[in-house]
């Protein structure tokens, strides 16, 4: 299949994701729901919090905390909806397999990003987090991002026909994200305490090749998982 075919391919998947979403808007309003009510809950549960040198180390903490559940409620639904509505023969037949892994790992990325700007802006307002490089914050989140949605897009098709998907999903995900989550986790707490280029380049380019490595994979095998 040449580039062109699958580029119109991925962009059918991808713009037939959108339109499904915006019609049902589940994943937008439980994303949305999750983050605020957890933002929230945080914000009362530990009050003002005395400035420290742990501080940014902390605030980091729940913003990928937050990201990383709310991501668990919403990104294995790109493929769970497929099996639940008894559309994943039809769109077997309608595209090739790498168009649809890139067209919904696309899906993905965008309802991350605005997750993420979601959650940035609510712990600024609410947790008080000072971000004191935010250069190096906005590429932190993104690569992380990035890195989220590859790590979890193949295994969101593993675990669609399963009976215990969300669960199932959160238990394979979460030992594939440990190092992604570390480093985002230590990146992000850099880029809060106002650390020059210097010392966030090693976190940034460690979640970019870990999502390089795991996009490379998943192309790989989803093949293989999506025509099973």
């Amino acid at each position: 299949m040449n580039n062109s075919l699958l580029w119109r391919a991925t962009k059918a998947v991808f713009v037939r994701e959108v339109r499904s979403e915006l019609r049902s808007r589940q994943a937008l309003n439980a994303v949305a729901l999750f983050a605020v009510c957890s933002i929230v809950a945080v914000s009362i549960g530990l009050g003002p919090l005395n400035r420290s040198a742990e501080l940014p180390l902390i605030h980091a903490a729940l913003v990928w905390i937050v990201l990383l559940f709310a991501a668990f409620t919403a990104l294995a639904r790109v493929f769970v909806v497929e099996e639940e509505q008894r559309t994943a023969a039809a769109l077997r037949l309608a595209a090739p397999a790498h168009a649809v892994y890139l067209g919904k790992l696309l899906f993905n990325l965008v309802l991350l990003v605005a997750l993420t700007l979601l959650v940035a802006v609510l712990a600024v307002v609410l947790l008080r987090m000072q971000v004191k490089a935010p250069t190096a914050f906005a590429v932190m989140l993104a690569a992380g991002s990035l890195g989220l949605v590859t790590g979890t897009t193949l295994i969101a098709a593993i675990i669609a026909r399963a009976s215990s998907r969300s669960t199932l999903f959160a238990v394979l995900s979460f030992p594939l994200l440990i190092p992604l989550l570390v480093t985002a986790v230590r990146g992000t707490a850099l880029a809060l305490a106002g650390a020059g280029w210097d010392r966030c380049l090693a976190p940034i380019q460690t979640l970019l090749a870990y999502a390089v490595a795991m996009f490379v994979t998943s192309l790989f095998l989803f093949a293989t998982v999506w025509e099973d």
